[in-house]
């Protein structure tokens, strides 16, 4: 009997042992309540940790014992804890905002390292940092930002655009709140659309894709939306040299309901419209502006449920008006010419948050998103006799854009600390609008010509595990099958994506992905700097999808808790890429554009190297980016391949913030780029034949030789900024003062070739922008 009742003591004691418990809850800025998306849980004792998701929610399963746990999220001041788990147990922890945080040394395993992560090619952004860096003509932008990390490209001077490991805009999946933006760019791409002050966090994938992103070949940029302070009133903005933004937040039901709303607009058109009234005697009116509206609506339900109201607005503006009046002898005529161009976005997304069980999430979400551009000209004339009067008129309206109704269901799975389960599906219904043109005139009815709207259906299933094989190994393996139908046609991809790292010591690890990525819409643009008047249009029966094949392999490591460096190379291959014939462009609307397009493929690979510190006083990067790219199409440059036009050998970026003190702050950026690639004629001559006509400006016949055969000079650029801030008896203000291109480099922004009248053909280069200096003024209370 006694050696039973041990036996039975010893397995009773095994038995608790070896139960296991779950701790789950959320993690939020304690003064806001705003959720801490990636917030690390650590448990020192087990090696053990997890990662809050995108909507604050974490789960952890540990065996009954005493447990200590560590929490952490960069920009906060960590929180330690110690408990006897016993039993399921519910912990919402809130963490305090540091604006500067000291570097933290931890005795043994540290957490939230980047050589701990299986994920490649991703960049979180901290958005402080953003908001410390210098900014174009003092307006804080997250695209331009994210245009100064490695592997990704600019495109031309001041432009927003985003060119990552060779694939071009539209390769990029932008997504507010879940909901993709069509057009990004504000000011013919010198602006994004996204107001810093309405963000929560800004996240970059360009590889090592997780399964549960899809329908782009390049780019995840993640951009989620602050939900308003659940505690209290507060409001920041700032009054700039071109624009001003205001952000209210508040509660709406204390620590039950919260809402944002965040305003902006440029002010170009009051100050420019006045001077061109004034040259031209007032008989020419002019003017331009945008606008971005932001709002959000959180709400409490319970512990377990909560639902989310977002929305998005933007505008861009142009317009010209002229009237002039010709007084003659037997009759008076008067011309009235407009013309108004108009482009923006709209977004929506109704959120439901659910925690059903302590190890299962669920998220799901219904969607709208509309991007369209317009062109509205109208002329008339009136001409007045003794005897008579008689008016003629003409109106025209271009219009073109993309609608998306969707609805998404994610779920995410926890059943231990090994297992990081994600599945789920999403269904969109698209409406494409290629561009159509209706018009009428004194002589002509009602007209319309153009592409037709077309209806197309896509649809995704993913699952995705982020486990553990041994304490040395871990990877991320998953699988994205989607469909798309349109035009009675049905395209389906099944895209495998799988990534890991093998930690060599506790401070170094290698990486490697690879990843399959299928697009099934495409852009058709006219230039590289982001115009409205790129066309959005489908895979159809005669134009086939886009696919892309991405390997990365790398290494990682963390010095000190302190530094970050990785180290990262890529191959890609992309097949279904469609650009313009020669000649071809939007404006000829009677013939379908598909009859104007040359289908191809392209390859792009290269080397990038980064080092972040992001936190301290001196925070930063450094990033650098050897790479190749190139297209390939049948019927273009003879069949050859080419250099992409932003095909850039060096690339090289530095940011840093200093402060110096705890009220003064000193920021930088430099950028040096290769010359991207152009296309030039390579000799003059003339010719007796009458075709091709001879080239006006030089009275001779160009040869150009391979497209893209030329480089530009190459690009650099300082940009500098000092912020001294101030606290108020009713909050805050800051005066930000900086400088754009600090020694007045003179970049290339395009060449041309000039001469003729006897003169000898020359190349010229014209710049845009020499140093540009910018006074911001922000506030908080």
């Amino acid at each position: 009997m006694k050696s039973l009742f041990c036996l039975i003591f010893g397995l009773l004691s095994c038995y608790a042992q070896a139960q296991k418990f779950t701790i789950d809850g959320s993690i939020k800025d304690n003064a806001t309540g705003e959720t801490l998306i990636g917030a690390t849980i650590f448990n020192p004792k087990t090696l053990q940790g997890t990662t809050t998701n995108t909507y604050g929610f974490y789960s952890f399963t540990q065996s009954r014992d005493l447990v200590y746990l560590r929490v952490s999220y960069v920009g906060y001041g960590p929180v330690s804890l110690k408990f006897f788990l016993s039993r399921d147990t519910t912990i919402n922890i809130g963490l305090v905002y540091e604006s500067t945080l000291k570097e933290i040394v931890i005795e043994g395993k540290a957490e939230d390292r980047i050589q701990e992560s299986t994920r490649m090619g991703t960049i979180d952004v901290p958005l402080q940092q953003i908001k410390s860096l210098p900014a174009f003509l003092g307006e804080v932008d997250v695209l331009k930002v994210l245009q100064l990390l490695p592997g990704v490209q600019s495109g031309s001077e001041g432009s927003s655009g985003l060119y990552v490991r060779g694939g071009g805009p539209e390769q990029n999946l932008i997504l507010l709140d879940g909901v993709p933006v069509y057009n990004a760019s504000h000011l013919f791409g010198f602006f994004s659309v996204f107001n810093a002050d309405a963000i929560n966090r800004v996240e970059l994938i360009k590889g090592g894709f997780p399964a549960r992103y899809g329908g782009r070949l390049s780019s995840v940029i993640d951009i989620n939306m602050k939900e308003g302070d659940v505690n209290k009133f507060r409001g920041e903005g700032s009054i700039g040299v071109v624009a001003s933004r205001l952000t209210l937040e508040g509660p709406i039901i204390k620590g039950k309901t919260s809402y944002i709303v965040s305003g902006r607009r440029t002010y170009i058109d009051a100050i420019a419209s006045p001077l061109i009234r004034i040259a031209s005697d007032g008989d020419e009116r002019a003017g331009y502006y945008f606008y971005d509206l932001n709002a959000k609506i959180n709400h409490h339900i319970n512990n377990k449920n909560r639902i989310y109201l977002s929305a998005y607005s933007g505008n861009d503006k142009a317009f010209a008006k002229s009237e002039y009046d010709n007084e003659g002898s037997d009759n008076n005529s008067k011309y009235e010419e407009a013309l108004r161009l108009g482009w923006g976005n709209i977004t929506t997304a109704l959120r439901w948050n659910s925690i059903i069980t302590n190890k299962l999430f669920s998220n799901v979400t219904a969607t709208y998103s509309r991007y369209r551009f317009l062109v509205n000209a109208q002329s008339k004339e009136t001409t007045t006799s003794p005897d008579t009067t008689i008016s003629e008129f003409y109106h025209s309206e271009y219009s073109s854009g993309i609608r998306d109704f969707a609805l998404k269901a994610d779920l995410d799975y926890v059943p231990n600390p090994n297992h990081f389960i994600r599945f789920g599906g999403q269904l969109i219904d698209h409406r494409f609008t290629p561009g159509v043109l209706s018009y009428k005139s004194t002589d002509a009815q009602d007209t319309t010509v153009g592409a037709q709207v077309t209806h197309a259906k896509e649809f995704f299933v993913y699952a995705e595990d982020d486990f553990m094989v041994s304490p040395r190994l871990k990877i991320n393996a998953g699988i994205h099958a989607s469909g798309f139908v349109v035009e009675s046609r049905f395209y389906k991809s099944l895209q495998p994506r799988v990534s890991g790292r093998f930690l060599i010591t506790p401070d170094i690890s290698v990486k490697g992905s690879y990843a399959r990525m299928t697009q099934y819409i495409h852009l058709l643009s006219n230039a590289g700097i982001g115009l409205p008047t790129d066309l959005w249009v489908p895979a159809t029966s005669k134009v086939r999808p886009e696919h892309s094949y991405l390997a990365s392999l790398g290494a990682a490591y963390n010095y000190k808790n302190a530094y970050e460096f990785s180290v990262e190379g890529y191959y890609k291959e992309m097949e279904g890429l469609i650009e313009y014939r020669e000649g071809a462009d939007y404006l000829n609307v009677e013939s379908d554009w598909q009859t104007k397009i040359e289908t191809g493929k392209g390859n792009s690979y290269g080397a990038e190297f980064f080092m972040q510190k992001k936190t301290g006083r001196i925070s930063g990067w450094i990033g650098y980016t050897l790479s190749w790219t190139y297209r390939k199409f049948e019927n273009l440059n003879e069949g050859r391949r080419f250099p992409y036009r932003y095909d850039r050998r060096h690339d090289i970026k530095v940011a840093a913030v200093y402060e110096w003190r705890p009220n003064r702050e000193f920021s930088m950026t430099w950028v040096f780029g290769s010359g991207s690639a152009v296309t030039l004629p390579k000799s003059l001559y003339a010719a007796a034949s009458e075709n091709p006509s001879p080239n006006s400006r030089t009275g001779n016949y160009e040869y150009y030789g391979d497209r893209n055969s030329f480089r530009m000079r190459a690009y650099h650029r300082l940009d500098v900024s000092y912020t001294t801030t101030k606290k108020t008896k009713w909050g805050e203000r800051s005066w930000s003062i900086g400088a754009y291109n600090v020694y007045s480099r003179q970049n290339p922004f395009f060449i041309d070739i000039t001469g003729g009248g006897g003169r000898k053909p020359k190349f010229v280069q014209y710049s845009l922008f020499p140093i540009i200096p910018s006074i911001a003024y922000r506030f908080k209370f």
